[in-house]
C-alpha cells in the first residue's frame, strides 16, 4: 500500500475556559473516514512545494505548507505572517506568509500497513486570536467549531462523534494543555493501539466500517 505524505493543522485559541481547539466533522460522502471529527488537513500536493518555496524559502516545508492550505480550503482560516486571519483565498498568506517558527511540529504519525489508506502525517499547531469564525467548504468539511478538548472525548465517549485512533490518541495527549503556548510546546510521541485498547475502545476508532 503506497505510504502518502500528509499534514494537518490543529489552530487553538485562549478560551474562557481554557483551550478550544478547531475541529471540523468531514462530510458523509468523503471517501475517508466520513462522518469522522478531524483536524483540518490532507495529502500533500505536488503543488505544495513549490507553495513551500514561496512562503518558508524551502520545498522541504511542503508539509507545512500543505497544513496552511487545506486549513484556507476546509476551513477558510489562513494562517499569516501577522497571525491566523477569516479568508478562503491563499492570497491572503502570499501577501503575508507565515513563519516556520508559527507551526510548530507536535506530531508524527505513520499509519500502519493494514490501514487501507495509509498516511505518513504531520500535524502541526497553530495559535489563533479569539473571534475567528471558521467556513467550512461543505465538499470536505461538514461543519467545523472550536471545542475544547474535554467536551469532544466526552462526546466521542458517548458516541456522539466518531473520532479515528490518531485523532483520539492527540487529544487524549493534549487534555493537560490549558492555553495556546502548552500547545505550541506540546509534543507527542505516537504510537499505535494495545490489545486492551483494541478490544475495549469503540470499534468506530479503528476500523472504518
Amino acid at each position: 500500500m503506497e505510504l502518502r505524505r500528509a499534514a494537518s493543522v490543529l489552530v487553538g485559541r485562549d478560551g474562557r475556559d481554557g483551550l478550544e481547539l478547531l475541529v471540523m466533522e468531514r462530510t458523509t460522502t468523503h471517501r475517508f473516514l466520513p462522518g469522522y471529527v478531524a483536524f483540518p488537513g490532507g495529502a500533500v500536493d505536488a503543488e505544495d512545494a513549490g507553495i513551500a518555496g514561496r512562503w518558508f524559502g524551502s520545498a522541504a516545508e511542503s508539509s507545512r505548507a500543505c497544513a496552511v492550505r487545506e486549513l484556507v480550503e476546509e476551513c477558510g482560516l489562513a494562517v499569516t505572517g501577522e497571525g491566523v486571519r477569516e479568508s478562503v483565498s491563499l492570497d491572503v498568506v502570499d501577501a503575508a506568509p507565515p513563519t516556520v517558527a508559527q507551526l510548530a511540529d507536535i506530531a508524527h504519525w505513520v499509519a500502519p500497513e493494514d490501514v487501507p489508506v495509509r498516511f505518513d502525517a504531520r500535524y502541526y499547531a497553530v495559535a489563533a486570536a479569539p473571534g475567528l469564525e471558521p467556513k467550512p467548504d461543505g465538499n470536505e468539511a461538514a461543519v467545523a467549531w472550536w471545542e475544547r478538548v474535554p467536551v469532544l472525548l466526552e462526546d466521542w465517549e458517548a458516541e456522539r462523534r466518531k473520532l479515528y485512533w490518531p485523532t483520539y490518541f492527540t487529544l487524549r495527549a493534549l487534555v493537560p494543555c490549558t492555553t495556546t503556548d502548552e500547545l505550541l510546546a506540546a509534543r507527542i510521541d505516537t504510537r499505535e493501539p494495545d490489545d486492551d485498547e483494541l478490544e475495549f475502545l469503540h470499534r468506530s476508532t479503528f476500523w472504518q466500517d
